[in-house]
């Protein structure tokens, strides 16, 4: 894999360590946590697919 690959894929698991518990800890109630859950994986999808298909 190269570096330009590898660096920011790091950089997104340290984000994700550092916001998963308060994420966890905000949506205690199941319904909650997949609405906000849901969001998140179409926001990151669309900014995937921009990235795929733009750039």
């Amino acid at each position: 894999m190269n570096l330009e690959i590898i660096v920011p894929i790091i950089a997104l698991i340290g984000v994700l360590i550092l916001v998963l518990p308060g994420f966890l800890q905000t949506n205690y109630n199941f319904k909650v946590f997949f609405k906000n859950l849901s969001i998140w994986i179409l926001v990151v999808l669309i900014i995937l697919i921009f990235i795929y298909f733009v750039l």
